[in-house]
């Protein structure tokens, strides 16, 4: 064993020896933890007051050395009968703990039984052939030492001799520990690096979730029509034979006519949809949970395609995981304080939590390098009643014992697995990441939950509680680390406030309700706490860009789709797009491409059509505001779900030669053809499919005109340059057909949460003045 239970004192006298034939038991106590720094110090301190010192006496009989009982103070007759008695009283006591404990506590520690022969397995000639050669081959190897007292000293059971044991080797198997890093210090352009891969991973992850969606609609569509389909078959066949009945005259009767109604009505109207029916096309594709994913077709074994799985499954096939060799404790380098995440897979997929359901995600003890298990994150969801969350503080319940589909306990909690892997993250003072899932609008799955980063915390305090239900539960405190950015979760629900109240906390900071003047579906805020300026109060504000007057003369005959209810597959404005439309039934871009058809004035359908997205306007409750690093900066109080349209970049619309004149002047333009092109970026799935091609249709020529925002502007001229954006341009045309002169509409590129200002990418410097045209520089 690698601890003993021994009385020390100061003098060295050496024990009564033990009664004729009696070896005395050593006595046995828990191993001391960590372990990592018992046996660095058993090794450093191999004479430590706390380490018995036992020699080994030698066994004339069987040549066994054992060890003997602890040495203790011997004196006269009554001292020695007390020692005596002491020592029975510990024998008692360590009988009782390994009687107790034996089965499961010791069951690593215990010493193994010896290892009996057993009869080798005949090899065939061949292997029996190449192993002799081998052996012949190879010199041999030497004798082993034999085995000296100090080696055996510490044995508790007989060790054979050498020759007489038979060990089977294993086949060699990979290592399963992993190590565990801590990521800091990182320089500008490092943090730069790691927000671009994680940027990237995400990007890929929720390009594949839409895609999944609108394969569900699709799915979803052809059941729909399929089913349709049959009930007017059907309704036709009952009215066929209600016809048959009346010509031959048999159904004189009147109920014999009443049953007749009665199955025609029962074929062609359909029975009531079940609730899973009656899920709205948003939810499709939302990546709900599985069980609320079955609709009608569950009878023939079919479900909704969860796109935020497939999205996982698809990656992980492809190894593009992230942080999966290595287990990081601490941040997650890309990863910012205040990040949202709207499906719990994308936390997988990205490292800062591992588990799929588990609340408490650690390294199991056979993984973790010291076989310790070390918890890493923690999800905060109020998933048990005896949590308590007051932000930078928060008891945490373990996991275990709650009834099904329920937050009560049903059970006591155990120390184990997860709680275990808390209780040894404290001890050893290892900060762990907290997410928060909380339920917010704008949410994409059925659930209505998101999920936000918010920093690090450390383990303060663990303790052993009677909870609300009358069993045991285990309890943590964990306290945030100070110095880090301010809670994501603080800011949402901050946000949340000052939409509802129309105010927040520092009114008088707001310099306007509504810049644009009611032009907009929802008003844009001014905010200012940093200074004096209210240069956007002069501007005039624009909703949509102005183009001159023979931008909007037709060539020809102005065409457009004939969809009175809503567009569909397979109309004009769908081929015009390539043949699929470019949003699913939620308005989001399902892939970036050079140009974007929407419907426009001269098509039938109604202003709900999915395809007439960016003409509507913005539609999240935007803010222009004061900022000490971009100058004039914007931001939203909603959250805007990765691929949403946010708004138009509008202005006065100039050719090249007025804008020669007007650069002359000094005055700064905004020039589209130097955007950079990211909207490439969005819907690329080259990482996962091989053959993937980067759309070109529909080509456009260069764009040969600027926009004058010098007196009229809208709220994106406001958007600050970033080299690694949040928000992209894609080129629309939906109110005329001259491929020259686009609008420039914004989406964004990924899940942006409140209050987090949005960045485009202006491209390149300005050929005729060397500088970035930004109009707020």
């Amino acid at each position: 064993m690698d601890s003993f239970l021994s009385l020390q004192t100061p003098n060295n006298n050496h024990p009564p020896p033990p009664p004729p034939g009696l070896n005395p038991t050593p006595l046995l106590v828990p191993k001391p933890e960590p372990l990592d720094d018992f046996f660095s110090y058993s090794q450093e301190y191999p004479h430590s007051h706390w380490l018995p010192q036992q020699q080994p006496q030698p066994n004339n009989n069987n040549n066994v050395f054992e060890l003997h009982a602890p040495p203790f103070a011997s004196g006269g007759p009554s001292q020695e009968q007390e020692d005596s008695e002491l020592y029975n009283h510990f024998f008692r006591v360590s009988q009782l703990f390994r009687t107790a404990f034996s089965d499961n506590l010791f069951q690593n520690d215990a010493v193994p039984e010896p290892v009996t022969p057993q009869p080798q397995p005949e090899l065939p000639p061949s292997f029996q052939d190449s192993m002799s050669h081998a052996s012949n081959s190879q010199p041999e190897p030497e004798p082993e030492p034999e085995a000296t007292p100090e080696a055996d000293s510490r044995a508790l059971v007989t060790v054979p001799p050498p020759e007489s044991l038979t060990v089977a080797a294993s086949a060699n198997r990979a290592s399963k520990k992993k190590e565990l890093v801590r990521v800091s210090e990182l320089s500008f352009q490092e943090q730069l690096h790691f927000r671009g891969i994680v940027r990237r991973t995400r990007m890929l992850y929720d390009s594949i979730r839409v895609l999944t969606s609108v394969e569900e609609e699709n799915r979803a569509a052809a059941a729909a029509a399929e089913k349709a389909k049959k009930a007017a078959a059907a309704a036709a066949a009952a009215a066929v034979s209600i016809a048959a009945v009346e010509s031959s005259g048999a159904a004189e009767s009147t109920g014999e006519y009443a049953a007749a109604a009665e199955t025609i009505v029962s074929v062609a109207v359909p029975a009531p949809e079940s609730a899973g029916e009656q899920q709205s096309e948003t939810d499709i594709g939302a990546g709900g949970n599985p069980a609320e994913s079955v609709n009608n077709d569950e009878a023939e074994g079919k479900r909704r395609l969860r796109g935020d799985l497939i999205a996982a499954q698809m990656m992980k096939k492809e190894h593009l995981w992230l942080n999966r060799d290595k287990r990081i404790v601490g941040a997650i380098p890309g990863v910012y304080v205040g990040d949202v995440f709207l499906f719990r897979m994308e936390l997988c997929v990205l490292g800062l939590h591992g588990q799929i359901q588990a609340g408490i995600d650690y390294l199991a003890a056979s993984m973790s390098p010291n076989n310790e298990p070390i918890a890493t994150s923690v999800i905060v969801s109020g998933g048990y009643e005896d949590d308590m969350d007051e932000g930078d503080v928060i008891v945490y319940t373990g996991q275990g014992g709650q009834a099904t589909n329920s937050v009560r306990q049903a059970t006591h909690q155990k120390m184990e697995s997860g709680n275990l892997a808390l209780e040894r993250s404290m001890y050893h003072n290892i900060e762990v990441r907290v997410i928060r899932g909380m339920k917010y609008e704008g949410a994409a799955s059925k659930s209505g939950k998101i999920y936000v980063y918010d920093g690090l915390y450390r383990i303060t305090e663990c303790w052993f509680d009677v909870g609300k239900s009358g069993f045991g539960v285990l309890k943590y405190k964990l306290v945030r680390i100070e110095g880090q950015a301010k809670m994501g979760s603080a800011i949402l629900k901050e946000a949340r406030e000052i939409r509802r109240s129309g105010v927040d906390f520092q009114s008088m900071y707001c310099l306007s309700v509504d810049i644009s003047n009611g032009k907009e579906k929802v008003p844009v805020r001014l905010f200012n706490d940093i200074d004096d300026n209210k240069d956007p109060l002069y501007f005039d504000y624009r909703r949509t860009t102005g183009f001159p007057p023979f931008v909007y003369h037709q060539t020809g005959t102005a065409t457009g789709c004939d969809c009175v209810g809503g567009c569909k597959d397979e109309c004009f404005c769908s081929m015009k797009n390539g043949g699929k439309f470019p949003y699913n039934m939620q308005g989001i871009l399902v892939r970036g491409k050079p140009l974007i058809f929407e419907c426009g004035p001269f098509c039938s359908c109604p202003p709900s059509c999915r395809n007439r997205v960016s003409q509507n306007g913005v539609k999240n409750r935007l803010e222009v505001f004061r900022s000490r690093q971009t100058g004039w900066g914007v931001r939203s109080l909603d959250l805007i779900q990765a691929g949403s349209f946010i708004c138009e970049y509008a202005g006065v619309v100039l050719t090249r030669e007025q804008a020669q004149l007007l650069t002359m002047n000094g005055d700064a333009l905004i020039y589209p053809n130097r955007f950079s092109q990211r909207w490439a970026e969005w819907g690329d799935l080259s990482p996962v499919n091989p053959e993937y091609q980067r759309p070109s249709y529909p080509s456009i020529p260069p764009l040969d005109f600027s926009l004058d925002v010098s007196t009229v502007r809208n709220v994106a001229c406001y958007m600050s340059h970033s080299s690694s954006p949040n928000v992209m341009v894609q080129f629309v045309l939906f109110d005329h057909n001259n491929l020259m002169f686009p609008h420039i509409m914004l989406y964004a590129m990924e899940n942006i949460p409140p209050l987090r200002e949005l960045s485009l990418d202006y491209g390149v410097a300005d050929e005729w003045t060397g500088k970035l045209s930004i109009c707020n520089a």
